[in-house]
């Protein structure tokens, strides 16, 4: 697995991370595990902008039927148009993880990446994958630990920050009724079990960013920008009061990184959890 763009100062999550790593190694990783055969129907829930079934589409299998689902209609939009660019014919749905629109025993591999992170009720998008795929069929979700982040700055500041971000970024959730399991990670293979999905497999692959010397100035605008943008959205005073404060630190932080010089470093890492099965 690659190294990735990962900013715990701008998002709690590992959000956009799918579309940021994916690469050679892990299409491979895909096939080894989806195990695509010709005729075969294959589903990835939350297509995102379409990468997976350009990357699987590559592998030209005889007849094989690529499907994709999203919940935001712009990714599904951009996504058909990126698959009709490499003249590959995939059918493409806008839709809940937990509420798919497809009937029982309708697909051979049903796989999602960095999507459940996302789901309120994992179990209820988890039991659909399974009621889609027939039996035998793969299913392979991919979802960090959340919980589990490490960060590191040589600046106390940078310290500060991060800590000061999981405040706000938590509380802006909780402002907002998000109850998300940051742990859906390593959770999933006993999930899986529940859910009549054989767990097969559980492969780590760590994530990881490494800043030596002073950031540009580009990375503390669009620090700054995420967190005001975050403040714009946020409804209650204390929140933004929060996310004010982060602010206030973001810029002690960029000084004290500037002082530093070539000497400055900033680590971040996490791990990535995928968890293959098979539908009993």
């Amino acid at each position: 697995m690659p190294a990735a763009s990962i900013d715990a100062l701008t998002s709690p999550t590992l959000k956009h991370l799918r579309e940021r790593w994916w690469n050679d190694d892990f299409t491979e990783f895909l096939t080894e595990t989806l195990r695509p055969r010709p005729g075969n129907r294959i589903l990835d829930v939350g297509c995102g902008e379409g990468i997976a079934e350009v990357r699987l589409g590559r592998l030209q299998v005889s007849q094989l039927r690529l499907f994709g689902v999203d919940l935001m209609i712009e990714r599904v939009m951009v996504a058909r148009h990126e698959t009709a660019a490499h003249n590959q014919r995939v059918g493409f749905a806008c839709a809940e993880a937990s509420r798919l629109p497809f009937c029982d025993n309708a697909f051979d591999s049903t796989f999602c990446v960095a999507v459940l992170q996302h789901v309120g009720d994992v179990a209820a998008a988890v039991r659909e994958f399974a009621r889609v795929t027939s039996p035998g069929g793969r299913i392979v979700a991919v979802e960090p630990d959340n919980s589990a982040r490490y960060a590191y700055s040589a600046t106390p500041a940078g310290l500060r920050a991060f800590e000061m971000s999981a405040r706000f970024f938590g509380a802006l959730a909780a402002s907002r009724g998000d109850l998300i399991d940051a742990k859906v990670g390593p959770r999933l293979p006993a999930l899986f079990a529940r859910c009549g999905i054989e767990p097969l497999d559980v492969r780590l692959f760590p994530v990881s960013q490494t800043r030596l010397g002073v950031p540009s100035e580009d990375v503390w605008k669009r620090r700054r920008a995420v967190v005001e943008q975050a403040i714009d959205e946020a409804q209650a005073d204390a929140v933004r009061a929060l996310g004010q404060e982060y602010l206030d630190l973001l810029t002690a932080y960029a000084t004290e990184a500037r002082a530093a010089g070539p000497s400055f470093v900033e680590i971040q890492n996490t791990m990535l959890f995928a968890t293959v099965g098979q539908k009993t």
